[in-house]
């Protein structure tokens, strides 16, 4: 070190400085890439991409070599600060502890925070390019590192702390997609991002949440009057309907109206060809997932299958029609029994039906009323009274006034709900 000149010195400093800058920012700049944008540019054919999700296969390493590196050079450059200092004021003691202060400043500002901010700012500009100098790096510090990295995991089984050191293939959890489907707004219409959050839920909900409940099936009796029968079918708005024999929940199987007209065209219905025309009936437990209920659907070739509890009691049915509207919205013609649930009044208020689905009615009227219970209005009333109300009865869920205005055979037949009024901006 005497040989060299104090420009010579200050070239090395330097050098140094901006070599440990380049570490900070490569290490920033690997651990803040995004992995799914980094997969993308993989499936691409991009080499840096590629050479990149290596590295990041084994972030032990990556990090262990950054950190090595960085620190060989933050030592180097205060030891040559050192000896600037000592060539410039001799031993003075004051000299030596301000160069110290100095030095840790500018490596503080210039080799950690500004390009920390610069790779965390612009982390696929900085860790591409610097997966090229980093392999061989890696190569050549690796006697020194797998010491240091045997020495910390024998550190980590003793404190049982567990460790993943693959960083490129990360595991997503469905909280964490809704949540980069939400904050996607900027980059999706309003309309697709809805789309995709109702998919990201079809593992959340359950078929009994969107089932056609049992007292409004449209369904045929099998031993009722030909004539009325047959009326029946013409007349009839669906193009799958259960059959049933004796009570409602002892179905035999379903019609496919498309089967029919020929047996339409004899002078009286014969029953016997009817049942012989009949599908096999499909049944399914009320809390299969919608998303699982898809996926049979597509397997089986159907789409309609009749819901049913623990017990085998009928509780509904549930059409393809009725997953795929959680996920695009309404788009059916519903039939006669299934529309005018609820009536808007001057007021603001809705006269609504006590069947009516909690879903339906938070997506089309745009309330927030629990879901995590009962799925019908006269469920959530029920369950929030324990008890069967008189009509007059006024009570709040959810922050709804709600008034019941009907009841018919201990059930809520008609009530009354008040939305809040919109709240002032302050």
């Amino acid at each position: 070190m005497e040989d060299l000149s104090l420009n010579a010195l200050l070239g090395i400093l330097l050098l140094l400085l901006v070599c440990g800058a380049w570490f900070s920012a490569a290490e920033t700049g690997m651990m803040a890439l995004n992995r799914y944008r980094l997969n993308h540019l993989i499936r691409k054919g991009n080499r840096s991409a590629k050479l990149t999700g290596r590295l990041l296969s084994k972030v032990d390493k990556l990090l262990g070599s950054i950190l090595f590196g960085n620190t060989l050079l933050n030592v180097a450059a205060a030891a040559i600060t050192n000896i600037l200092i000592l060539r410039l004021f001799g031993a003075s003691e004051l000299a030596l502890l301000m160069g110290t202060l100095l030095i840790t400043f500018v490596l503080l500002v210039f080799s950690e925070i500004m390009p920390k901010i610069i790779a965390a700012s612009y982390p696929e500009r900085v860790a591409l390019p610097s997966s090229y100098l980093l392999a061989p790096l890696i190569t050549l510090f690796h006697p020194v590192v797998s010491v240091a990295t045997a020495l910390v995991k024998g550190f980590l089984w003793l404190l049982r702390i567990k460790i993943q050191t693959d960083q490129s293939k990360p595991k997503m959890t469905m909280e964490e997609l809704r949540g980069l489907v939400l904050e996607a707004e900027h980059f999706l219409p309003r309309k697709h991002q809805k789309m995709l959050l109702n998919l990201v839920d079809l593992e959340r909900i359950t078929v009994n949440d969107v089932m056609v409940p049992r007292n409004q099936i449209e369904a045929l009796d099998i031993d009722t009057d030909p004539a009325e029968l047959r009326q029946q079918i013409i007349t009839c708005h669906h193009s799958l309907l259960p059959v049933y024999a004796d009570t409602p929940s002892n179905i035999i199987g379903i019609l496919h109206i498309k089967r029919v007209p020929a047996l339409l065209q004899e002078p009286e219905l014969d029953t016997a060809q009817l049942r012989e025309v009949l599908h096999e009936s499909y049944f399914i437990p009320s809390d299969t997932p919608l998303l699982k209920q898809l996926q049979q659907f597509q397997e089986r070739h159907t789409r309609l299958g009749l819901v049913v509890d623990e017990y085998g009691e009928l509780l509904g049915l549930v059409t393809l029609e009725n997953i795929l509207e959680e996920i695009v919205g309404e788009f059916t013609t519903q039939s006669p029994s299934q529309t005018g649930k609820f009536l808007r009044h001057e007021d603001g208020s809705f006269l609504l039906e006590g069947g009516s689905s909690l879903r339906d009615l938070n997506r089309k009227l745009g309330l927030h009323l629990p879901l995590d219970g009962a799925k019908t209005l006269n469920g959530l009333i029920l369950d929030h009274l324990e008890d069967i109300p008189e009509p007059g009865t006024s009570l709040k869920i959810a922050g709804y006034p709600i008034e019941i205005i009907q009841t018919q055979d201990r059930l809520v037949k008609v009530a009354r709900i008040f939305p809040p009024p919109p709240q002032k901006p302050q």
